[in-house]
C-alpha cells in the first residue's frame, strides 16, 4: 500500500485510473504496515477493461 498509493494519485492526476480491480486505491484503508494489494493502472479505458475481465 505504501507503494501503492503515490503511484495512484500520481496516475489519477494524470487522467489515469488506478484499481485494486474491484474499489479505488486511494479509498483503501490499510490495516497493516506491509499490506499488499492487486494494481490496476493505466488509462482509465485499459484500467476499466481489464475490471471487467475480472468481475465475478
Amino acid at each position: 500500500m505504501y507503494e501503492a498509493n503515490p503511484m495512484a494519485f500520481i496516475v489519477e492526476q494524470a487522467g489515469g485510473m488506478a484499481t485494486n480491480g474491484v474499489q479505488r486505491i486511494l479509498e483503501l484503508q490499510p490495516t497493516k504496515l506491509h499490506e499488499r494489494v492487486a494494481v490496476f493502472m493505466g488509462s482509465k479505458n485499459e484500467v476499466m477493461r481489464a475490471t471487467r475481465y475480472h468481475e465475478g
